[in-house]
């Protein structure tokens, strides 16, 4: 069996208070035995009793979890020091468990592959360490007024001015384009999505409202400057000229390596599984999501978490690269 369970456990009986704290379940654990150990001590600290040897003499079904032999066994692995680093350990077996698991339940049921990313996703987000201390925290940059900062790699919005005030659109980060009905959002977001295209960037677009079609009209007629009512019938209202300009104003554009998902009601897991799909395509190329626009998602996903964002039209560059699934 686990040695890093033995020495879990250990700790448990050696220091009781550590039961209270701990983030690992029974069922994180491998053993069966060692997950109704961990239930039965549950049991106990819940009903005012002591997880200890002597406690544990007093069961009836004491020989079910190995006898006295097999808990003092337990009590040699403990090692409080080390406790921390012991529930980490146990807590990414348990993922990698858990992952097999859902790939091998998908495979038999053939689930949807946003179903199965989404499962995955809420596997990886359980972590033991998520916290920094504020002294660490000013200790990180107390130096900052004599050290040069590293420079952040941010994805332009082309407009110089807007970038001076927002610095871009950096890692992480959510911006909320909001304006009243018909000012323009829609081609603030395509103008934006082009330039980040053309900057090295992968933009996203998940339009949950205009079709492909007119998007893509909109995005030659703004890159082209061509009247955008000529783009009903290019062939009768464009002038030689504008036609001569088209296929150079085709490249441009395609050049932007912009993907366009024009599905309505789209939910937050289908857009994160194609996002990791794209990523994979063009692992060179950092993500940049633009969705029009947020009120329009599909609150129900499969890990049931509504969607946080509220406005008309968001750009986010994602923190995850993909990496991992």
């Amino acid at each position: 069996m686990s040695i890093a369970e033995k020495t879990f456990l250990g700790s448990l009986l050696k220091a009781e208070y550590l039961l209270k704290d701990t983030v690992i379940q029974p069922e994180q654990l491998e053993s069966t035995r060692h997950q109704e150990l961990m239930r039965k001590m549950v049991e106990l600290k819940r009903s005012g009793k002591n997880i200890d040897l002597i406690t544990f003499t007093t069961l009836p079904d004491l020989e079910s979890f190995g006898g006295m032999s097999y808990l003092s066994e337990l009590l040699s692995f403990a090692d409080v020091e080390k406790f921390d680093g012991t529930e980490k350990l146990i807590l990414g077996l348990w993922k990698e468990r858990e992952k097999r698991n859902i790939l091998s339940v998908a495979a038999i049921h053939d689930w949807e592959i946003a179903k199965v990313i989404a499962e995955l996703d809420k596997i990886n987000q359980l972590k033991t360490e998520d916290h920094t201390s504020l002294q660490q925290a000013l200790a990180n940059v107390y130096e900052a007024p004599w050290e040069d900062q590293a420079a952040l790699k941010t994805a332009t919005t082309g407009i110089k001015k807007l970038d001076e005030v927002t610095g871009g659109f950096q890692n992480g980060e959510v911006t909320i384009v909001a304006a009243r009905p018909s000012m323009g959002k829609t081609d603030v977001m395509l103008h934006f999505a082009k330039m980040t295209g053309w900057a090295g960037f992968l933009p996203l677009v998940f339009s949950l409202e205009m079709p492909e079609k007119q998007i893509t009209s909109r995005l030659i007629a703004s890159t082209g400057g061509f009247n955008r009512a000529k783009m009903r019938d290019p062939k009768r209202m464009l002038t030689p000229t504008q036609k001569n300009k088209w296929s150079d104003v085709i490249g441009d554009l395609t050049e932007t390596h912009m993907q366009i998902f024009d599905g309505a009601g789209q939910t937050v897991a289908e857009m994160r599984a194609k996002t990791r799909k794209l990523t994979h395509q063009f692992p060179r190329k950092k993500p940049i999501l633009f969705i029009d626009y947020l009120t329009l998602i599909h609150s129900k996903s499969i890990l049931r978490r509504e969607c946080p964002f509220t406005g008309n039209g968001n750009i986010q560059i994602p923190e995850n690269d993909g990496e991992g699934f």
